[in-house]
């Protein structure tokens, strides 16, 4: 007979519903992930995101060959209110061409002629164009059809001296931030493409979506100089040599401003975000994404890897491994971007989250049920209260095989039961003997005791297990005085001559456990204290007393009083006699003819 435990037994027989319910989990994750994908639903949460990584990876050294001049607070104390007359940015145009700036990337549109009678303005600004020709790079936001501007009143005219101009416009993406720097606007190159290969970068061709901007930080990081201080010369040329300039508005009043990945709560200027954008193409796109298929992936292993593993890991190891997988991937996620590659974080977590959760669920719901069955199942043998303190102490380990220990054993067997049954109908014999069973079954199970069979009218009962009782001596002797009180009440109602009962108990180490096959199972106790107590029920015939006590189990007892002694006793297939007690309540009321000689028949005190 195969020995378990009664959880692995219960355990194996729901494998297959929780196998079935996993099974729905992963495909309710799957089917979420890919809902998710397809839809991207939750694509501007993966965007905040990224946006979170900048902000984890905090500012990086700003690139040395890039600058910005910026229109600040600081330069209105000394100019006229905006727009500025056009001879002061051909001044500051001609200091960067003179200080060898490598590009002159101008963020502002010159598309409108001066005001009449100020023609003289836009021939300083002409010729100071013409005289960075080769470097200068002209900014617009108005292009026609066909790419075409009116930069410097048109493209011929800008053309003859020698400037190039790009589409400054900086498209906002998914919740108004700025991430991504673009190939084409309009039909017109745009203004970082352009001044990065001006300054002799090859950037390759751009998605359709653009490019990610690699921001280096928050406003601010990147050199600054302010407008108005180069205007008055006060910034040495050096600044400048073989450097990419980009010249705009950054005071907040002129409203060139916008959110970016790594501004966060702030706003970032216009030529900030461009000069971000030309150092990102002159490094050579150092954000890459990862590729969709992949992406497809990584969201799949992770919303089936919960489920799966909680076949194999129960309940809160499960889900605890899952929120150590988490936190792994997002750490990972994170340290892939500080080398360049953005991997998807949202959808995957989703589905590790989904499939998580699920899993816990399932498996909390499949150990409940078990853990009713454990107590349902045991119950029929195990008092109640038992049971629920053994699941109490025990928690998820709750497995009641294997153990050796010392236990009080109880058999008691019906007399003249077999010969009444010969002669009654069928029905009314198990009636009757069903109606004993349950009234000595409650005896034995008042009293703290194990069931752990039942041989037609014979009963086997253990006290001390599954659960300690340090008692367990006095609970096996109360309870047969209890069985043989409630067989007085049975005899009083049953239409048949009184039934006689005998009950032998003993004291012993015993294995005992659950054991049977995957279809039954029974607690049992093995051991020859069994077999001693089964021998000792079979010699109250002989003696007359209705039980028989142990001495192993007299010497152990607390209430020592009501013991008769009866001395040594041979026992039936054993070389060895066995020292017996009677109870004092139960003895004969006459000795029977022929009983044997009993050593020293006097109460205990």
């Amino acid at each position: 007979m195969a020995r378990a435990g009664l959880v692995r037994h219960i355990r194996h027989r729901s494998r297959r519903l929780r196998g079935v319910l996993l099974a729905g989990v992963g495909a309710l994750s799957l089917g979420t992930v890919a809902a998710l994908e397809a839809t991207d639903v939750l694509r501007p949460l993966e965007l905040l995101s990224v946006d979170s990584r900048f902000d984890v990876r905090g500012s990086e050294p700003p690139p040395a060959d890039v600058v910005v001049v910026g229109i600040d607070d600081r330069t209105f104390d000394t100019a006229p209110s905006w727009p500025f007359p056009r001879s002061m940015h051909a001044r500051v145009i001609e200091a960067l061409t003179k200080a060898d700036a490598r590009v002159i990337a101008y963020d502002v549109q010159f598309t409108e002629p001066s005001p009449e009678g100020m023609e003289d303005e836009d021939e300083a600004l002409f010729a100071a164009v013409e005289q960075a020709r080769g470097r200068m790079l002209l900014a617009t936001t108005e292009v026609d059809p066909g790419g075409r501007t009116r930069v410097l009143g048109n493209d011929e005219l800008r053309r003859s001296l020698g400037a190039e101009v790009g589409n400054a416009v900086m498209p906002a993406g998914r919740n108004g931030v700025v991430r991504r720097v673009q190939q084409r606007i309009d039909g017109l190159d745009t203004f970082a493409l352009k001044a990065a290969r001006l300054a002799g970068a090859r950037p390759p061709k751009l998605p359709a979506d653009g490019s990610w901007i690699d921001f280096h930080g928050p406003p601010g990081t990147l050199q600054f100089h302010s407008f108005g201080a180069v205007l008055d010369g006060e910034v040495p040329p050096e600044r400048f040599r073989d450097k990419v300039v980009i010249v705009g508005a950054v005071a907040p009043s002129l409203q060139d401003l916008a959110a970016t990945s790594s501004s966060g709560d702030t706003l970032m200027s216009g030529p900030e975000i461009q000069a971000e954008a030309i150092a990102t193409l002159m490094a050579g796109l150092p954000l890459d994404e990862l590729g969709r298929g992949w992406e497809i992936l990584i969201a799949i292993v992770l919303a089936v890897i919960a489920p799966f593993a909680a076949l194999r890991v129960w309940a809160l190891r499960g889900f605890a491994a899952a929120i150590a997988l988490g936190t792994a991937y997002v750490v990972v996620v994170q340290l892939l971007f500080e080398s360049g590659l953005i991997v998807p974080l949202v959808v995957p977590l989703v589905g590790l989250v989904l499939g998580a959760v699920g899993s816990l669920g399932v498996l909390g719901v499949v150990e409940a049920l078990e853990r009713q069955r454990v107590r349902d199942v045991f119950s029929h043998f195990v008092p109640a209260d038992v049971v629920d303190d053994v699941l109490a102490r025990t928690g998820d380990e709750y497995r009641l095989g294997g153990s050796s220990r010392e236990c009080t054993l109880l058999f008691s067997d019906l007399r003249g039961f077999t010969t009444f049954s010969e002669s009654r109908h069928p029905d009314d014999v198990i009636e009757l003997l069903n109606d004993y069973l349950t009234e000595m079954a409650d005896a034995i199970i008042d009293h703290g005791g194990t069931l752990t069979g039942f041989l037609g009218d014979g009963i086997i009962a253990v006290f001390g297990a599954p659960l300690d009782q340090p008692d367990h001596r006095d609970r096996a002797i109360e309870a047969a005085r209890d069985m043989l009180g409630r067989l007085a009440g049975f005899n009083a109602r049953v239409d048949a001559p009184p039934f006689r009962m005998g009950i032998g108990i003993n004291t012993g180490t015993v294995m005992c456990g659950t054991v049977g096959s995957e279809r039954r199972l029974e607690y049992t106790v093995i051991g020859d204290a069994v077999n001693t107590a089964s021998r000792i029920e079979g010699m109250t015939k002989e003696t007359g007393y209705a039980v028989h006590v142990a001495d192993s189990t007299v010497q152990g007892v607390v209430r020592v009083d009501g013991f008769v002694d009866l001395g040594e006793l041979a026992v039936r297939g054993r070389a060895q006699t066995i020292h017996l007690h009677g109870l004092a309540e139960f003895a004969p009321p006459v000795e029977p003819a022929g009983a044997p000689a009993l050593n020293g028949a006097a109460t205990v005190a």
